[in-house]
């Protein structure tokens, strides 16, 4: 990555601080099936209006997520499914992290009972 732009690593930074908030996340999990309105998206999340809103907003600008207007709602989707690749990658390194970490606590224990 030292080959990687300055400018570009900036924006890879910004796509990841995107990503860093609990409330986008279940907003992406809840578009994971497919594009929903905003009510169909608070209910799925429990998120209030305002903040589903905001951080649909947030997502759309960082192009993660696409707005497409149907009659009087609003309809969002995932513009790149991809992102659950990323997501299962993060997912998949934690659980190695949180099973080496379990392993070290067992044999922690077994020298306790020496």
């Amino acid at each position: 990555m030292s080959q990687i732009p300055i400018s570009a690593l900036t924006q890879v930074a910004d796509y990841f601080k995107v990503l860093s908030e609990l409330s986008r996340l279940q907003v992406l999990c809840a578009l994971k099936d497919g594009a929903k309105n905003v009510t169909e998206i608070i209910e799925e999340t429990s998120l209030g209006q305002a903040n589903a809103s905001k951080h649909l907003k947030i997502l759309t600008q960082a192009g993660i997520v696409k707005r497409q207007s149907q009659g009087v709602s609003v309809y969002y989707q995932i513009t790149d499914p991809m992102i659950f690749d990323l997501c299962e990658l993060v997912c998949q390194r934690l659980k190695i992290q949180l099973q080496e970490q379990s392993q070290a606590l067992k044999d922690l224990d077994g020298l306790r009972q020496l």
